[in-house]
């Protein structure tokens, strides 16, 4: 199974959507590099640095300004009309998805699956993105909820 499906089925999981979003709003985390730490699981600082960097590249030009567009468009404009405001909203906020799916498509290009457990995993990448250590518990929540039966990222199909 490749990384954007497995992250879909993931981030479909009970409770996975929401700690991750509270690691991205509240903690200045980002969720497709999360996703990326546990689907491949690194270890290696070279690794989590290229994906760190690729991440930041991604977030900058594309992710952020994308999201704060369809933030901006979900309050009334002046002189358009809510339908079109909506239907933009929906087109913005596909590009935003669009955007997450080309991330991880690069992430995954990276390199081969690691050995390292999930929590250290998401801890050592939150970190490096963060430029220091994120918030445990957040982190703990979004370990919990991928923890379980999820898709084997080993298999394709």
């Amino acid at each position: 199974m490749d990384l954007w499906s497995w992250a879909v089925a993931a981030y479909g999981r009970e409770g996975v959507a929401e700690a991750a979003l509270a690691l991205q709003d509240e903690h200045g985390q980002c969720v497709p590099l999360l996703l990326w730490a546990a689907f491949v699981r690194p270890a290696a600082p070279d690794l989590i640095g290229r994906a760190v960097s690729l991440a930041r590249t991604w977030e900058t030009a594309a992710i952020l300004p994308l999201r704060a567009a369809r933030r901006g468009l979900k309050a009334e404009l002046p002189g358009a009309a809510d339908t079109a405001r909506e239907t933009l909203r929906a087109r913005v906020k596909a590009a935003e998805l669009e955007s997450e799916r080309l991330l991880l498509s690069a992430l995954a290009g990276l390199g081969e699956p690691g050995e390292a457990p999930l929590g250290a995993a998401l801890s050592a990448v939150a970190a490096a993105w963060g430029g220091g250590t994120a918030d445990p518990a957040a982190l703990d929540r979004l370990s919990r909820a991928l923890s379980g039966p999820l898709p084997d990222p080993g298999k394709t199909g």
